[in-house]
């Protein structure tokens, strides 16, 4: 496969720096940015000296000038910690951010791909999710800044398909887990996981019965190269997840029991606008990209576990 030179915006992020490992490994030049927010430049330190990888921290919300062949537009906070403690900069960073690498792909006619969610379909009133399917999303919530700015974005990558001929793949991605999770961006797994490990209770919210399907990371950037190297006529949207549903209490007891853990479950109320349940239909990714996720839940908790527990112990010391 030919080098390219690509750039990933977020890159210092979960996902981006996982993305920047694979994409070195195929022998292309990556150029990271990130402006730093929830990106941590540890996540990176294994590449900081490889001659084919840059890191420029900055912010998509400013324009950006260089010479790529692909764009992996990556960057925007995905926790409900971080995105509602900056709801405006969230927007800006959906939108504008996203406009700002569409001018730049039309620019080096590069392709782009856009790393949307499946927060575009709010709380479902279809159950699994199609990508056929609108969503049913509050456009006032106080997830709404996250929610309705990536379908904003969405709707800015067709156009610029449709209208400057850009080419552009759109994926949705689904609750993904796995080491280089943020420890404080308040998601399930990683919560659970530093709870048990510290001996806390872990805190579910309402019941404990509404459901998520977790997606192994290593799995997910799969689906993501998959989809770039896909044919030009492949667009997207096309939801990347893993469709075993599990509801959050029988995450919690996994983690409790893997870990080792004597940590027993809290409850406390349901968050404003928090999915009920939530699964990918991923027959669009199977037919189009032969794709879908290969690593079962447990084998994922384990290498995130083991992941949490040498971040805490290298704290400690």
């Amino acid at each position: 496969m030919m080098s390219k030179r690509v750039l990933i915006t977020g890159g210092a992020g979960f996902l981006g720096s996982h993305l920047s490992d694979r994409l070195i490994e195929r022998g292309n030049t990556v150029i990271n940015t990130d402006n730093l927010y929830t990106g941590d430049l540890r996540n990176l330190k294994h590449l900081m000296d490889h001659p084919r990888f840059t890191f420029i921290e900055h912010d998509v919300c400013d324009p950006l000038d260089l010479e790529v062949d692909e764009i992996f537009n990556l960057a925007c906070p995905a926790s409900p910690v971080h995105y509602q403690a900056k709801p405006l900069f969230t927007l800006k960073t959906s939108f504008i951010g996203a406009m700002n690498m569409l001018e730049l792909a039309k620019k080096n006619n590069a392709k782009i791909f856009q790393a949307s969610t499946s927060e575009v379909y709010g709380d479902p009133e279809v159950h699994p999710q199609k990508e056929d399917y609108w969503g049913h999303v509050n456009p006032i919530g106080i997830r709404a800044c996250y929610d309705e700015g990536k379908r904003s974005a969405e709707t800015l990558f067709f156009e610029y398909h449709r209208l400057e001929g850009v080419e552009i793949k759109v994926v949705r991605i689904f609750n993904t887990y796995g080491p280089r999770m943020h420890p404080a961006d308040g998601r399930v797994v990683s919560n659970f996981i530093l709870q048990a490990l510290k001996g806390e209770g872990l805190t579910l919210y309402g019941d404990g019965e509404q459901t998520r399907s977790f997606c192994y990371v290593d799995d997910l950037i799969e689906g993501f190269l998959r989809l770039m190297d896909s044919p030009s006529e492949v667009t997207g949207p096309i939801n990347i997840g893993n469709p075993n549903e599990f509801t959050i209490k029988e995450l919690a007891e996994h983690v409790v029991s893997l870990t080792g853990s004597s940590s027993t479950l809290t409850y406390l109320p349901l968050p404003s606008d928090d999915p009920k349940r939530r699964k990918p239909d991923i027959t669009k990714a199977k037919e189009v990209l032969d794709w879908e996720p290969k690593i079962l839940l447990e084998e994922g908790l384990q290498k995130t576990i083991a992941y949490f527990r040498e971040l805490l112990e290298s704290e400690s010391a």
